[in-house]
C-alpha cells in the first residue's frame, strides 16, 4: 500500500476530488494550509502589500500499491495549471493498515 500526500490550488479542489471518487478513490482526507513561496506583491484599496503565504490544500489517501500510478496522473491531470505554485505529490510506503471499528487490517481496511 502507498499514502499519498498531494499539495495543490484551493480552486482546484473541487475538480481534483471528482474526478479521484469517480475513479474509485472514495476515502480522502482534505487539509487547510498555506505554503511558503517567494512572494508577490499585490494591491488592494490602493495599498501594496506583500504576499509570503499563499493558501493550499493537501490531499491524503492510501491506495494499494497498483492504483498508485492512476491517483498521481488524476491529480496531475485535474490540479496542472502550468505556473508556479501548482504543488507537490509525496508518495509514502504503508507498513500496515487496520480500521478501528471492525478491526480489518491491510487493503481491506482503506
Amino acid at each position: 500500500m502507498k499514502k499519498i500526500e498531494a499539495i495543490i490550488r484551493p480552486h482546484k479542489l473541487d475538480e481534483v476530488h471528482s474526478a479521484l471518487l469517480e475513479a474509485g478513490f472514495s476515502s480522502l482526507t482534505i487539509i487547510e494550509g498555506f505554503g511558503k513561496q517567494k512572494g508577490h506583491k499585490e494591491n488592494y484599496r490602493g495599498s501594496e502589500f506583500k504576499v509570503e503565504f499563499v493558501p493550499n490544500i493537501k490531499l491524503e489517501l492510501v491506495c494499494d500499491e497498483d492504483k498508485t500510478e492512476k491517483a498521481i496522473s488524476i491529480i496531475i491531470n485535474t490540479a496542472k495549471t502550468g505556473e508556479v505554485g501548482d504543488g507537490k505529490i509525496f508518495v509514502f510506503p504503508v507498513e500496515e493498515t487496520i480500521r478501528i471499528r471492525t478491526e480489518e487490517t491491510g487493503v481491506a481496511a482503506i
